[in-house]
């Protein structure tokens, strides 16, 4: 058997009759060595995993939905898994990543539901992977709609030559996952956009909130750039020049995507700077508007406070043209309040 299988035997009682109610097994499947999957259960893997074949070219893709049951159940009985992928389940690590770990391979692929158009959560769905030359291990603490439409190509005859190239097709449903974000912002920026154009004011807050979902999608969905660059030059020695070749593909993908999630945020940032800046123009006019009012009235609200008091000794009281006097004063200091304030204005 590979030095990536274990050779140990399962415990007494455990051969025969293996559920996937004892053992949380979603799904199974047995790769040929033409690459045709066909569907395996618990009983059947563990068998094919106990009998020694060093030259076989078939792997099997277990998929399960328990973490404590990989940790301490029946894998860790027949395939030797790196401390590293124990430690990953353990922490329950989210952000993605792909790394070579003692010649074999962990990474962890996530899944989102996300509708900018929507106003609910995001909801990740996280899969913890550890590939070796012939078998897919995987993990998952929800459903992933990426999973399930793999599992559709392979009951639909899809080929896959190796464990990587499974592993590959999950990263390129989650780039998939990263543009259609990216393309779902953009739209939304364009009818913002438009709408400033048109000399409607958009609300910020909606652009704010797309802003820090997508910092929060890109630190969940973005691979981290330095492991899987080094895995891309330095693959194991297992892995086969065609899947180096994709993952280089799904690698510079994936930068051209973060890339453009980077100019999108940019982007969003932008408009909302043009956002604050036409609600200080829009503030700063009202209160001209205000202070205006209030400059121009001041005069006759002056003299009339003055007329008002009743005291003795106010000028015109018995005069019989008093009332158009004062009219004519407060006209006239209304008016060259009006014509200070607009000319201040003009200037």
């Amino acid at each position: 058997m590979d030095s990536e299988l274990a050779s140990s035997a399962p415990e007494a009682g455990a051969p025969a009759g293996h559920g996937s109610d004892q053992y949380p097994l979603d799904h199974g499947y047995l790769f040929s060595a033409a690459g045709v999957g066909s569907k395996i259960d618990a009983a059947a893997a563990i068998a094919w995993l106990e009998r020694e074949a060093p030259g076989r070219e078939e792997f099997l893709w277990l998929q399960f939905h328990d973490i404590p049951s990989v940790l301490d159940g029946w894998p860790v009985q027949h395939v030797t898994l790196p401390e590293a992928f124990g430690d990953t389940l353990r922490e329950a690590s989210r952000s993605t990543r792909v790394e070579s770990v003692q010649k074999t391979m962990i990474a962890v692929v996530n899944d989102v539901d996300y509708d900018f158009t929507q106003k609910k959560p995001l909801v990740v769905a996280t899969l913890w992977l550890s590939a070796g030359p012939h078998y897919l291990l995987s993990v998952r603490n929800q459903p992933l709609r990426s999973v399930q439409q793999v599992r559709l190509d392979v009951e639909a005859g899809e080929i896959f030559h190796s464990p990587l190239a499974l592993l590959i097709r999950l990263l390129q449903e989650q780039a998939d996952v990263l543009r259609a974000i990216v393309r779902g912002g953009s739209h939304t920026a364009d009818e913002v956009e438009a709408r400033l154009l048109g000399g409607q004011l958009p609300k910020r807050a909606s652009l704010g909130g797309i802003r820090r979902d997508l910092v929060r999608l890109r630190r969940l969905l973005a691979p981290e750039p330095a492991a899987l660059f080094r895995l891309v030059n330095r693959p194991p020695r297992w892995v086969r020049e065609d899947d180096a070749q994709d993952l280089r593909q799904t690698a510079e993908a994936f930068s051209l995507t973060l890339r453009d999630m980077a100019g999108l945020q940019e982007r969003i940032q932008l408009l909302e700077e043009e956002i604050a800046d036409r609600v200080a123009e829009h503030t700063n006019r009202s209160v001209l508007i205000l202070t205006a009012v209030t400059v121009i009235a001041l005069p006759i609200n002056l003299i009339a406070g003055l007329l008002g008091m009743n005291i003795g000794g106010l000028p015109l009281r018995v005069n019989p043209y008093g009332f158009w006097i004062v009219v004519a004063i407060s006209g006239c200091l209304t008016g060259l309040a009006s014509w200070f304030v607009f000319w201040r204005r003009h200037d």
